[in-house]
């Protein structure tokens, strides 16, 4: 008998060994359009997941909802019956002023400032993403001529303690940090890849993201003479696919040689 697992409701025969990681549970129909055959499989709390194929290779579809807590309970329990690969597509603001939004960034580590990843290792051990993944996102987005920047991210737990530190009693904390993250080059904040990076990590898979940068509170504060927010997430869907698409046929072409 399958087990169902119990937060994503899902058996191994529902998931591929891909999997793409939104957080909004309504971008997964979205994300599921540019498979074959897509099918919804489950829907349970913020937990949707669509399953179809890709070149005839089973992929899926998973929303994560907001945050590392849920973010790691989805890829725990994907893992835990069968998928190997994943790759998170999300959003962020940015936080340096020369990035205007639009751009996408992909992560080649995130900023552990989120309380998840640290129930599984100590802070001193970096949050990586998967750098083959990362290789290919690079090089989908490059194919696709979409603006793009490589670096590190910073992930938080609370969307307003960024937003409206101000208002928060530990303000001074909260805006040193910002700075001192700024200072150090990071490009964006988002609340999901650390954690991810880190569960990836422990559980032996392949995890790296994808981010739309839909705003960058930085660049309004100096620069206004444009508009600083955008929702168009097509950009980053597709360079996702791309790259999904060719770690599939290298996977094939690996274990075809090893046959």
């Amino acid at each position: 008998m399958q087990t169902r697992q119990f937060h994503i409701d899902c058996t191994a025969e529902d998931i591929g060994d891909y999997v793409f990681l939104p957080g909004d549970p309504g971008r997964t129909a979205q994300i599921a359009s540019y498979l074959e055959n897509p099918r919804l499989v489950a829907q349970k709390r913020e937990f949707t997941t669509y399953t179809g194929t890709l070149d005839g290779i089973k992929v899926s579809v998973t929303s994560t909802g907001i945050g590392g807590p849920s973010a790691a309970i989805a890829l725990e329990e994907l893992s835990a019956i069968g998928a190997h690969t994943f790759l998170r597509i999300g959003t962020c603001g940015g936080m340096q002023p020369s990035l205007k939004p639009g751009r996408l960034i992909i992560p080649t580590a995130a900023i552990r400032m989120e309380g998840t990843s640290q129930e599984y290792l100590p802070l001193a051990f970096p949050a990586a993403a998967d750098f083959s993944l990362v290789q290919l996102l690079v090089q989908a987005a490059q194919e696709k001529n979409f603006d793009y920047n490589v670096g590190v991210v910073h992930c938080k737990d609370s969307f307003y303690g960024q937003h409206s530190p101000q208002t928060m009693p530990i303000a001074d904390t909260l805006q040193k940090n910002w700075q001192a993250w700024q200072a150090g080059g990071a490009l964006a904040s988002e609340m999901e890849s650390a954690a991810l990076f880190i569960v990836a990590t422990v559980r032996h898979v392949r995890c790296a993201t994808v981010l739309q940068m839909l705003w960058n509170q930085t660049r309004e504060q100096v620069i206004r003479d444009e508009a600083h927010a955008q929702s168009d997430m097509t950009c980053a869907i597709e360079t996702a696919v791309c790259a999904m698409r060719q770690c599939i046929r290298h996977d094939c072409a690996d274990a075809a040689l090893n046959d």
